[in-house]
């Protein structure tokens, strides 16, 4: 279904479930490139582009969001048909586009003067809206990296492990989204991508400084992460050896004990088997015994 939004002489047309009467009506009324209509159809993500026409732009774009246990990031495919006098989103799209066209709505419905005169600069304010959630979004990164430096010095050493993946995911996830899309919009700067208004310079070069700004983010929370990665787990290995030198050192104490309690319960003849302090003299020689060893252990410092 094809809903349309007016703005003067623009149009948004907003569709986010399209079926196969809509791109029809696509093709036969803007006469859109086949191929075009073709990668509108498909429901997997495709690699961001802009494919530019002498009279229309058809741009595939990928932006993150939680999923809805605001835990996990994942990927929005975001469709634009960017013309003179109209802009077409097709496909599910990203919460903040529907935001954008829900507040168009109650603006027209209730009379209210759009801030937007041209496709470009409804274009421009659907692209800042993106990059400002996504910025809230690299925030709580940001904030789940600090608690997890601080979490692995604790004790809950599950539930770190646990924290520390799932940023470490959601970083991966944000640097295979934002790296091939950098020279895209290097391309609204360059000049490359004209536009259809004049003076979109300096807001085109804005909407870079704001993908700039999250991909050196991003970059920095992947060194982040990573180093909290290596640094937990250089802790676990340091905590595993303390407990395994331990356990060599009681083993270390109770091998000569095992073998004194071993020599006696052999059925042969012993000295002082039959004294009637046997039992007793060779109980406190295994305590001095045990006492000697943990003495010279911790004068070595290995206990």
């Amino acid at each position: 279904m094809v809903e349309t939004l007016k703005i003067g002489t623009l149009r948004w047309h907003y569709i986010p479930e399209p079926v196969e009467e809509d791109f029809e009506w696509l093709e036969k009324e803007f006469h859109f490139h086949p191929l075009d209509i073709e990668d509108c159809k498909f429901q997997f993500n495709q690699r961001p582009k802009i494919d530019i026409y002498d009279d229309y732009y058809f741009l595939i774009l990928h932006f993150p969001y939680y999923d809805k246990f605001n835990k996990f990031i994942k990927t929005r495919e975001i469709k634009i048909f960017w013309g003179q006098d109209f802009i077409i989103t097709v496909g599910k799209p990203h919460w903040v586009v529907s935001k954008i066209f829900e507040e168009g709505q109650y603006q027209a419905k209730n009379n209210i003067e759009f801030e937007v005169a041209s496709s470009d600069a409804l274009l421009y304010a659907i692209l800042e809206r993106l990059m400002k959630a996504t910025l809230s979004m690299l925030k709580k990164i940001g904030e789940d990296i600090d608690r997890s430096s601080k979490q692995i010095f604790e004790k809950s050493t599950i539930k770190t492990i646990e924290h520390i993946s799932i940023t470490r995911r959601n970083v991966i996830v944000l640097n295979t989204i934002f790296k091939p899309q950098l020279p895209l919009f290097s391309h609204f700067e360059s000049g490359r991508i004209k536009g259809f208004a004049h003076n979109m310079e300096t807001y085109w070069g804005n909407i870079l400084d704001y993908y700039k700004n999250m991909w050196d983010r991003t970059e920095d929370y992947a060194e982040m992460i990573e180093g909290l990665a290596q640094t937990f787990d250089s802790l676990q290995a340091n905590k595993t050896n303390e407990i395994m030198k331990i356990l060599t050192l009681v083993s270390a104490i109770i091998l000569p004990l095992t073998f004194i309690t071993g020599l006696y319960g052999m059925n042969v003849l012993l000295p002082f088997q039959h004294a009637p302090a046997a039992f007793w003299g060779i109980i406190i020689f295994m305590l001095l015994l045990s006492a000697s060893l943990t003495y010279y252990f911790k004068r070595k410092d290995w206990l």
